[in-house]
């Protein structure tokens, strides 16, 4: 791990040394590069200092125990052995979580698509709920979100809803979302009082930008048709809407959001680049199907992962068996607390794999 650290507070320093020299922001795409790694290396190096720190406090109060004769001094070195092997120990497992293999998408923003599954129009109700709970908890972040497309049915549901969030590390909180989403409440629509049970699948895609992946134009088919749906007085007035195929792997997408035609075809591409990105992270870990068992949130998308239980009041994540008592605060976007738990946990099976290794 010691020569791992000292390679990384190498190459900081070097990255230090660039960012100082003269001209480095002429080309905006390198300069980029560098502050994002400078900021992801800074919290290893910011560690892995106090560490020598408290490495070096400790040695010095063990010189004292073995040369002071003096009571009182020896009893205040012990002290300061002692709180320095603390403080070193906390750093040394800071710094192994620091030094786990990282996703490299987690700084990415994303594209999240939320589908109805079986239920109906319950189904559909849950997935503007579950699109109403991403969106506040956004904005607690600070982040920004668009929708890119959705397909709503009469009541006010969604049968789909895609849309993105721009904001740094948005992956490296919500990749944990991706899977199946269960409710279970009484609809609305019912009238005998009986709870019924349905689910809405999420996906989590982290956004690719254009030079990390590259539509070829011979790739594409793009249609264009007139929106469908409730929209008002712009709807089946304007050819609009856009779908995107892309021949090699059939995949498909639709934007009709926008009544600009370039607008939606914009962000049919942005969620074209996100779904290919996404597979082509899928079939990297289906190679490595070791790894990808040992991580929390980017199982099976046909996995039952959490369950909104509303006569009971509460949220139970079932990768993790943690069950809070907080439904609505929860459904308004009061996600930190679920989240963090599932980084935890991730972070803790990773570290127990690599002190396997």
């Amino acid at each position: 791990m010691f020569e791992k650290l000292s390679a990384v507070a190498s190459r900081y320093e070097q990255i230090g040394q660039k960012l100082t020299e003269p001209g480095v922001t002429a080309d905006q795409g390198a300069y980029t590069a560098l502050m994002k790694e400078y900021s992801r290396l800074t919290p290893i190096v910011e560690a892995w200092q106090a560490y020598q720190q408290a490495q070096e406090a400790m040695e010095e109060a063990r010189q004292l125990l073995e040369e002071e004769s003096d009571r009182q001094l020896r009893q205040l070195a012990q002290e300061q052995y002692d709180e320095s092997r603390q403080r070193s120990q906390q750093l040394a497992q800071q710094l192994t979580l620091l030094l786990l293999p990282r996703d490299p998408n987690d700084d990415k923003s994303v594209i999240v698509e939320i589908r109805g599954g079986t239920g109906g129009e319950e189904a559909a109700l849950f997935a503007a709920s579950l699109y109403r709970m991403y969106t506040m908890y956004a904005e607690r972040r600070g982040w920004q979100w668009e929708l890119m497309n959705a397909n709503e049915t009469e009541l006010g549901g969604y049968k789909e809803v895609c849309f993105a969030i721009t904001g740094e590390g948005a992956y490296s909180r919500l990749k944990y979302e991706s899977g199946v989403h269960r409710v279970q409440r009484v609809p609305e629509t019912e009238t005998q009082g009986r709870i019924h049970t349905s689910a809405a699948t999420v996906a989590v895609l982290p956004q690719a930008e254009e030079v990390e992946l590259e539509l070829d134009p011979k790739d594409l088919q793009i249609d264009v048709f007139r929106s469908s749906g409730a929209g008002g007085q712009h709807v089946n007035k304007t050819s609009s809407a856009i779908r995107v195929t892309h021949l090699p792997t059939g995949m498909v997408v639709e934007c009709q959001d926008e009544r600009s035609q370039y607008k939606n075809k914009d962000k049919a591409l942005r969620v074209l680049r996100a779904r290919l990105l996404d597979r082509k992270v899928q079939e990297q870990s289906d190679r490595i199907a070791s790894e990808r068992r040992s991580q929390v949130g980017s199982g099976d998308r046909s996995e039952r992962i959490r369950t909104y239980n509303f006569p009971q009041g509460r949220v139970t994540d079932h990768r993790i068996g943690l069950t809070l008592y907080k439904i609505e605060s929860i459904l308004n976007g009061d996600l930190d607390e679920l989240l963090d738990a599932l980084m935890t946990a991730d972070q803790a099976e990773k570290l127990k794999q690599a002190q396997q290794a």
